[in-house]
C-alpha cells in the first residue's frame, strides 16, 4: 500500500509531526510538484499526457506520484483525465508566491561559477 507523510507522524526530516513538515516531504518526493504544476496548468490530463507534459518522468514514478498525490487529496481522477482537487488548487495558488520569492533570492546569490562565497 502507498503511504503518504501525514501530520501528527514523524516524516523525513522531522519527527515533530508538524503538518508543514509532512507537506515538505509529500511536495519534496520527485516529481510530486511538477505533477501538481502540470495539472495546474494544463489539466485536465490522462496519464499518457500528463507523462509528455513532464517529459523525463517514467511511468512508474508518475504512477508512485499519482497514487501519493490523490491519497493527499491534491488530484483526482475524472472521466477526462487527472485534475487537481479544490486542496490541490489551494495549495498551487499558496505556492505563486513562494515561486516568486524563490526567484528573487536566486538572485541575490553569489554565481557560483565565480568563486564568490
Amino acid at each position: 500500500m502507498t503511504k503518504i507523510p501525514y501530520p501528527g507522524k514523524p516524516v523525513r526530516g522531522s519527527k515533530s509531526g508538524a503538518p508543514i513538515m509532512a507537506l515538505f516531504d509529500l511536495l519534496g518526493r520527485r516529481w510530486a510538484m511538477g505533477v501538481l504544476w502540470t495539472l495546474r496548468e494544463n489539466e485536465p490530463c490522462t496519464f499518457r499526457e500528463l507523462q509528455d507534459k513532464c517529459e523525463t518522468i517514467s511511468p512508474a514514478v508518475l504512477n508512485q506520484r499519482i497514487k501519493e498525490l490523490r491519497l493527499a487529496q491534491l488530484i483526482e481522477r475524472s472521466p477526462d483525465g487527472y485534475v487537481s482537487t479544490s486542496l490541490g488548487k489551494e495549495l498551487y495558488d499558496q505556492l505563486v508566491p513562494l515561486g516568486a520569492w524563490a526567484k528573487e533570492w536566486a538572485k541575490e546569490l553569489p554565481d557560483p561559477e565565480s568563486g564568490d562565497t
